[in-house]
């Protein structure tokens, strides 16, 4: 059962917000994400974001500090810290963690959990939301072919999880800790393995989600994989299902990759949502890193909320309003599911008045 809507949006769980942005009012993002680092400790075989060739960059940790208590202010409600590079290389991130919390802002880590130690987890757990391990295999083998790295790692991330979900019950902190597996053909015969370790050692989901190529990757080996072939793996996971675990295996992800028509027109979902880099640049969408277009301005030079309401912003969205064809986007992208939503918000079909 996906309980945190996973395979779907929440969108709908922010009503005021939606309801101002159907009035025409300037909103403010619900959501961030967030790179402190573009340096990155792997390699993998999928990387989406390669292009941006990982570079030993990290957001200055007082700027980011004072654009938090003002994004905070503007009403941003939750960041997640991940994207381009490996979080955890950011020698301040677990103090970034704590102020982005004690500043009113939920937060969440995407991360390969190499470096995830007792010392951090014991710093930031009370802070954080959710912590999802990208964890690619099921063993150390195959874990070291996708990751591109030593296959020692293995075996230190599932120590690191296995300290977490110890540190995470006896502080009641309540952070959600997962462990998310891209499919691929090299993985696919591991998936049992992996959900089954995650499940042994406590944690509380495994996601299974396909790849999906961006438009400006080098790597174009996945590129045609098809889903048709895994559709069963659904049913062989689902056994691992219970009460305190669940694999959410994303088939309605898998099944739209085929589709012929994505379901809306124009994007309406950037309002929503923004993407910070490494070196401070504010995107409207992480599908067009490096097209100046998509590029509001950076956190080093103006404030978030000069950004937002910045001459650049309104330029990409009049842009995207009128010109941008969603079917030359990325596929699946992260707003794909809020797209179809807001569409169908906008675009309502006959008789919506008989509830």
């Amino acid at each position: 059962m996906d309980e945190f809507r996973i395979d779907s949006h929440k969108l709908m769980f922010h009503p005021r917000e939606v309801a101002r942005w159907l009035a025409g009012e300037e909103i403010f993002p619900i959501y961030l994400e967030i790179s402190p680092s573009g340096a990155c400790n792997h390699r993998c075989t999928f990387c989406a974001l390669d292009f941006m060739e990982y570079q030993p960059r990290f957001l200055d940790t007082a700027v980011l500090r004072e654009r938090i208590s003002e994004m905070a202010g503007l009403g941003v409600k939750s960041i997640m810290y991940g994207g381009e590079g490996e979080p955890f290389l950011h020698r301040d991130i677990g103090d970034i963690i704590v102020y982005t919390k004690r500043s009113g802002i939920d937060v969440g880590i995407t991360t390969n959990g190499v470096l995830f130690s007792r010392r951090l987890a014991e710093e930031i757990m009370t802070s954080v939301s959710w912590i999802k391990v990208s964890l690619n295999a099921g063993n150390a083998e195959t874990y070291a072919k996708v990751h591109g790295t030593k296959a020692a790692d293995f075996d230190r991330v599932m120590e690191n999880l296995s300290a977490a979900v110890e540190l995470n019950r006896k502080s009641r902190a309540n952070c959600t800790l997962g462990v998310q597996m891209v499919l691929l053909p090299e993985n696919a015969g591991t998936a049992e393995q992996l959900a089954e370790t995650a499940k042994r050692i406590g944690l509380r989901y495994l996601v299974i989600k396909p790849y999906s190529q961006h438009l400006r990757s080098h790597t174009r080996r996945y590129a045609e994989v098809d889903y048709a072939g895994f559709s069963h793996l659904g049913d062989v996971l689902s056994r691992f299902n219970d009460d305190r675990f669940s694999v959410i295996f994303r088939e309605r992800t898998m099944q739209k990759m085929k589709r012929t028509k994505r379901g809306y027109e124009r994007c309406l979902a950037l309002p929503f949502w923004a993407y910070i880099d490494s070196d401070g640049n504010v995107w409207g969408c992480s599908a067009f890193l490096g097209d100046e277009a998509f590029r509001y301005g950076s956190i080093r030079e103006h404030t978030f909320e000069e950004i937002w309401r910045g001459q650049r912003r309104r330029q990409c969205m009049e842009m995207v309003a009128t010109e941008l064809d969603p079917e030359g986007c990325r596929m699946n992208c992260r707003m794909d599911e809020i797209n179809l939503y807001l569409w169908e918000l906008t675009h309502p079909s006959a008789h919506v008045n008989f509830i």
